[in-house]
């Protein structure tokens, strides 16, 4: 509903380490996710679009990720108006001969394509997931065109001065040049609105109305870390997210944004915090992790964390990314996030049905768009996807029972079996219980059970809403005896209008 426009928020990368890793930890039991409907699903909001997960994402859209429109217009001058104000990616604000306004990254010398090129395909992940990110796009320009707008300043000792073309040299000595003398960028669209900051991974904003649900309790929040994993995006805090407040009849709303994914799929910072490949510890442990930490400190050293035995490969523009060591529940962001901490196996099975969604082709046309410039790094990063995409969809497939996209047709249920999609096994059967459900007291009186595949023929019966209790038989996978209930409702024809994975 429309408001008013809320405060600007202004955080701390340093307070949000702090508080996080030391405060809003899980306390017992979380409670389910709080924002789905009765299928389980997470509703198209100011926080997600429901794509991929929900249909066929042809692998043009995949490509085309955000974009409205095509990448900035440099065929002409560009104009310089503001420096980069945060993180560790050199940059600046230009505009350019159409008046749209980027925010602008390049790699470092030492280092080509490696930031831009992860975060060009980061954010059509993303997108592809359901998120709202920014349009990010690869350019490539030349000193000559850039133009500082005599407006605009740098801060230095304190105070603003006007920005001059040295400052601009400074900044543009870091970058990578290609032989040619062009520097490759990564542009980001200015997103629509005005910006209110990030938004924090608990609690609400008391000022927008709108947000009711405590962001830890949000499923596409508590998702996050099965996508973020898959793509080793260890950055992924509060500090890389945007509110934008959106103006529109009667006021406005907040629309929620994830952005900045230069530090994903192996690239990241070294100890000079400078642009390189990735610290092997991001992904493996948080910054402040106590576990390790002590068990370093009573062995005198001696105690060898197991990651630093692993050998990456060397991939021009691909940064310390594997498969092999890789385990998704072991897999750690830069420190605690709360709504990751609060994952159930319900919001787990969620995010990784729509991991399964992208096919070979799915990932490769999202790496494309990185213009790598190298065969063997495009092809080593589609195939190290690939296999963390197959470890991701079994690890949390074979935790619980993978039945999805239930649907009446001909008289019958129809599902599908994630599990056998994703090749772990076959299913030796299905058992279903059917029972009448009353909708007003919750009580169920048993109907009739019966056995039989993905196609369960509904009971001859003429209640107002019937459920089937359905069981999947596997030796092999005993989690995935644990019951799926499913709720009809009989209309015109019978309708799904319920799903419960819980115990």
């Amino acid at each position: 509903m429309p408001i008013a426009k809320p405060k600007e928020v202004d955080l701390s990368t340093v307070f949000d380490m702090v508080e996080n890793t030391f405060r809003h930890r899980p306390k017992g039991t979380a409670p389910p996710a709080m924002n789905v409907n009765t299928l389980g699903e997470v509703p198209d909001s100011s926080w997600f679009t429901n794509r991929i997960g929900a249909r066929k994402m042809p692998v043009e859209e995949i490509a085309r990720g955000a974009a409205t429109g095509g990448p900035p217009d440099t065929g002409g001058p560009l104009t310089v108006i503001a420096p980069k104000s945060g993180g560790i990616t050199p940059g600046f604000t230009m505009r350019d001969a159409r008046g749209n306004v980027y925010f602008v990254k390049f790699d470092p010398a030492a280092h080509p394509n490696l930031s831009t090129a992860a975060d060009v395909i980061g954010s059509r992940f993303f997108h592809a997931f359901g998120y709202h990110v920014p349009q990010n796009e690869l350019a490539y320009i030349r000193r000559e065109q850039l133009r500082i707008d005599p407006r605009a300043t740098v801060r230095f000792g304190g105070r603003k001065r006007p920005m001059t073309e040295a400052d601009l040299d400074r900044n543009l000595a870091k970058a990578a040049h290609l032989p040619d003398g062009r520097i490759r960028i990564v542009a980001s669209l200015r997103l629509a609105g005005e910006p209110l900051g990030p938004f924090q991974y608990h609690g609400t904003r008391g000022d927008d109305a709108n947000d009711v649900f405590p962001h830890e309790h949000r499923r596409e929040l508590r998702g996050l870390r099965v996508f973020a994993a898959w793509l080793n995006h260890d950055d992924s805090r509060s500090i890389n997210t945007q509110d934008m407040f959106v103006r529109g009849e009667g006021g406005g709303y907040v629309r929620h944004h994830l952005i900045d994914f230069s530090s994903s799929l192996g690239s990241g910072s070294n100890a000079q915090r400078e642009i390189a490949p990735q610290n092997p510890r991001a992904g493996n442990e948080y910054v402040i992790e106590w576990g390790p930490m002590l068990r370093s400190l009573f062995s005198f050293g001696l105690w060898e964390r197991t990651w630093r035995k692993v050998a990456y490969p060397d991939y021009p523009g691909v940064g310390n990314i594997e498969a092999d060591f890789y385990r998704p529940d072991a897999w750690r962001p830069e420190y605690p996030n709360p709504a990751f901490a609060r994952m159930q196996e319900e919001d787990a099975f969620w995010a990784a049905a729509i991991v399964h969604q992208f096919g070979d082709d799915a990932v490769r046309a999202a790496v494309v768009t990185g213009e790598l410039g190298n065969a063997e790094s495009e092809r080593y990063l589609v195939d190290t996807l690939i296999r963390r995409r197959d470890k991701t969809v079994a690890h949390y497939f074979a935790r619980t029972n993978p039945l999805a996209w239930f649907a009446v047709e001909g008289g019958a249920l129809r599902f599908r079996n994630l599990g056998e999609e994703a090749r772990l096994g076959r299913a030796e059967g299905y058992d279903v219980e059917w029972s009448e459900f009353d909708n007003a007291t919750g009580l169920h009186a048993p109907v009739e059970s019966s056995t039989g595949g993905t196609s369960l023929p509904i009971p001859d019966r003429a209640p107002a809403h019937l459920a089937a209790r359905i069981r999947t038989r596997s030796a092999m996978f005993p989690a995935w005896a644990r019951p799926v209930t499913v709720y009809l409702r009989r209309g015109a024809q019978w309708q799904v209008v319920g799903i419960d994975r819980r115990p």
